[in-house]
């Protein structure tokens, strides 16, 4: 791992999301909410956890301010889809500009947390838990983009490869 790699995976993470923002855009409020059997049921349900994911790790990273509310809570911490759109373009600008400051040394040794989902303190290799944050998004947009396309949505390829070398990304507004 290293910071380059720290910041192509930011680079990604802002790609991909501009992508299935722009194909949930062409869908329906009703048809973002529909629950299509994902872990957290809809589009839009998904999309809200993934920010409230972005929002808790930032935090860690970062030291800004967590979401505010618990994991419990993250499918729905964001109700309106504009503002969604708007406060997910806000965090990928904020995990840009982190993944440009990382610097050799923050990728060695350890960072503790304390964790909600597991109601203890815990610490971690700092490059697992930086593989963990974007596997994390990974992870959950891969359901994003199964839910979209079975909608008839068409969000772009995934491949890392096809990322463009300034690849669009969401703004806030």
């Amino acid at each position: 791992m290293s910071p380059e790699w720290v910041q192509m995976m930011a680079r990604y993470n802002g790609w991909q999301n501009f992508s299935h923002y722009a194909a949930a855009k062409g869908l329906s409020d009703a048809e973002r909410r529909a629950d299509r059997g994902a872990f957290f049921g809809s589009i839009h349900r998904t999309l809200s956890h993934l920010l409230w994911a972005d929002q808790i790790w930032m935090s860690r990273f970062d030291d800004g301010a967590p979401p505010e509310c618990p994991i419990s809570q993250s499918a729905d911490m964001v109700k309106d889809w504009e503002m969604l759109c708007h406060d997910q373009a806000v965090m990928d600008q904020r995990i840009l500009t982190w993944a440009e400051g990382v610097k050799p040394e923050a990728l060695s040794g350890e960072m503790t947390w304390y964790s909600g989902a597991m109601d203890a303190d815990v610490t971690r290799s700092r490059m697992l838990v930086f593989t963990h944050f974007f596997n994390h998004m990974t992870h959950h947009r891969g359901q994003i983009h199964a839910m979209l396309t079975a909608a008839g949505a068409k969000p772009d390829d995934t491949d890392l490869f096809f990322m463009p070398d300034n690849p669009p990304m969401m703004a806030p507004g």
